[in-house]
């Protein structure tokens, strides 16, 4: 197993779209724990596949207190979700440091297969269902901070690159 290297925004490679995964094999399993592995030592609950450069559908979350309840989620789409919405304050390992409320729906249901290829679905609600939707978010290559004002995008922005330019 192996710690990963995270991507920081604003990199553009956060941006990228994910390809679906169509061969569930020891490749992806290898994956699936040096994602999991990436997320504890971070530490974060959720991480999907893009934020270590690997553009694929998978998403491993653990919201869990005692961290010993990964789960994974490959190929993972909403479809269904509540019409209450509910704002949450989100934080990203992609964008250290920052904490934003975001308006999201409650509640979801998710259809997605485990790292053996076998299809579940799950209903969501509270941090599982926010964790769900930003981790799918960034399959779909949208970082939280997009959902903020631009003054607030474009501050974030600028406070990454400085701290980035500081540690270099």
């Amino acid at each position: 197993m192996a710690v990963l290297k995270i991507l920081r925004y604003p990199d553009p490679r956060l941006h990228q779209v994910a390809a679906p995964v169509e061969v569930f094999d020891d490749r992806l399993r290898a994956l699936v724990r040096d994602m999991a592995e990436t997320m504890y030592a971070a530490p974060g609950v959720g991480l999907a596949a893009t934020q270590v450069d690997v553009h694929q559908r998978v998403v491993v979350i653990d919201v869990s207190d005692t961290k010993d309840r990964l789960q994974v989620f490959v190929n993972p789409r909403v479809v269904s979700a509540s019409d209450a919405r509910k704002v949450y304050e989100e934080g990203c390992l992609s964008v250290p440091g920052i904490y934003e409320e975001v308006e999201r729906p409650e509640q979801v249901r998710v259809e997605a297969f485990d790292e053996h290829g076998e299809p579940f679905s799950i209903d969501a609600d509270e941090l599982l269902a926010v964790c769900i939707q930003h981790e799918i978010d960034h399959l779909d290559g949208k970082v939280f901070v997009q959902y903020l004002s631009r003054l607030k995008q474009s501050r974030i922005r600028s406070r990454l690159l400085k701290s980035e330019r500081e540690a270099a």
